[in-house]
């Protein structure tokens, strides 16, 4: 009999064991099953992102640190917002060093809007073109899932830093192949000059002989000479770039100056000193000598 009522002693618990683990097992299982809440999205609850400055984002300097502002918004509907960075600016060639954060309040519309602005300071550490990278937030929500936002990213340029090096030398050797330039331009019309000067001169020297060439049997013997030496100190003058006052044809053929011209000259001295009646064809001979010791061809 004791044993009869053992048994259905235990019978009884095991009975109310398994509906106690029955019940337990269809309450985890109707959770389980429930229908996940669907969040709304940030443009149905109002809120909007902007990212980096207004105008754009400048380009930079590589080692540079400049500000990425993202400001988060919406339309105040009495309560305020809690918005939490989840995610850094960090990007291949850019580092984030800080971050800062600012609200407000204004009014757009005749609505109250409110906004966090959250000031990134990123280091360029590379050149070329490079973006900031999208960067999420998170809204807590009351059912304990967060709203995820996030930016768009956004491309900045890194340039070399400046370096005047190259510019100032390349100024100084257009500066120099300029004064080259100039320079030789100058020269070349000095050249020019020169030449056509020499040419004027020896073509007024070669007139004068010709006229002297027609007289060599008509003039004087004596005047005729005078003239042919005041025509030879002409010359010498020129080449010797001296005032033809100031030359003195017997002095120079002593120094040695005017090598070759030692019996002109002393034919000069004769006609100063007297001189005496001379023949045509001596004058001719005379004239031919003055002609070769000038470097004159007759035309």
């Amino acid at each position: 009999m004791e044993n009869d009522s053992l048994n259905e002693s235990e019978n009884v618990i095991a009975s109310g064991a398994k509906q106690f683990i029955d019940a337990d097992t269809a309450a985890i299982d109707s959770v389980v099953s429930a229908p996940e809440i669907q969040l709304p999205t940030p443009e149905q609850l109002g809120i909007s992102i902007t990212s980096g400055p207004q105008g754009g984002l400048h380009a930079v300097t590589v080692g540079d640190t400049f500000d990425f502002p993202v400001t988060v918004s919406w339309a105040v509907q009495g309560s305020a917002l809690l918005v939490v960075p989840a995610s850094s600016a960090n990007a291949k060639g850019l580092t984030q060093v800080a971050m800062s954060q600012e609200s407000a309040r204004s009014v757009k519309d005749g609505a109250e809007v409110a906004s966090i602005t959250f000031t990134y300071k990123i280091v360029a550490q590379d050149t070329g073109n490079l973006n900031v990278p999208a960067l999420r937030f998170e809204i807590p929500t009351p059912v304990g899932r967060p709203l995820d936002l996030r930016s768009e990213s956004v491309p900045v340029r890194v340039n070399e830093p400046f370096n005047p090096l190259p510019i100032g030398v390349g100024l100084v050797v257009a500066l120099c192949v300029l004064l080259a330039g100039f320079w030789r331009v100058r020269r070349r019309a000095a050249a020019r000059q020169a030449v056509a000067v020499k040419n004027a001169a020896e073509s007024a020297l070669r007139e004068k002989m010709v006229v002297l060439k027609q007289r060599v049997n008509s003039a004087d013997s004596r005047e005729w000479l005078l003239e042919l030496e005041s025509v030879c100190k002409e010359h010498v003058a020129d080449c010797l770039g001296i005032a033809q006052s100031a030359v003195n044809l017997d002095n120079l053929v002593k120094e040695g100056k005017l090598e070759g011209w030692e019996t002109l000259v002393e034919e000069f001295a004769h006609a100063r000193y007297g001189g005496g009646k001379r023949d045509g064809f001596e004058n001719k001979e005379t004239w031919k000598a003055a002609m070769r010791l000038m470097n004159l061809d007759e035309e």
